[in-house]
């Protein structure tokens, strides 16, 4: 699947991803390969992103995620990274 996160002030990340998990405004849900199309709001919360190598979280304030055909796009405000994340 293919993640593009944004930020009102920067594009964060772009590439290939095995899963997303989001603070949905109806509560938390992951996102893997082949998912159905979606579109959500956002709560605040921890976003946790998982590539072919690594696993990285940041902290949001609110925002916007949509699903169409293994491209997801994270629209973000208030991205804080989280150390130490592995």
């Amino acid at each position: 699947m293919k993640l593009t996160i944004l930020s009102p002030d920067k594009e964060i990340f772009d590439g290939e991803v095995t899963s997303v998990k989001v603070p949905g405004s109806a509560g938390s849900f992951e996102l893997l390969n082949n998912h159905a199309p979606i579109v959500s709001s956002l709560n605040p919360g921890v976003v946790r992103v998982k590539t072919a190598k690594e696993t990285f979280s940041f902290e949001v304030d609110k925002g916007f995620i949509e699903m169409l055909n293994n491209q997801i796009s994270l629209l973000v405000q208030g991205y804080a990274p989280i150390k130490g994340d592995d």
